[in-house]
């Protein structure tokens, strides 16, 4: 039974897999914050062309 809690506690297998993760979903929150930032700069640049040539931006 020592043995076994012995090589339980030297497993660091699941703390690995736990930074994997994350890093995984620190890395989607940033690519969904960039994103979201760059689609509301080219939203905001495809209205002010459509105004240019005088037309109504969403028709």
């Amino acid at each position: 039974m020592t043995r076994f809690v012995s090589k339980f506690m030297s497993d660091e297998s699941g703390a690995t897999a736990i930074e994997y993760g994350l890093i995984a979903a620190l890395i989607a929150v940033v690519i969904i914050s960039a994103v979201t930032a760059l689609g509301s700069t080219i939203k905001t640049k495809f209205n002010d062309v459509v105004t240019g040539m005088g037309g109504t931006a969403g028709a």
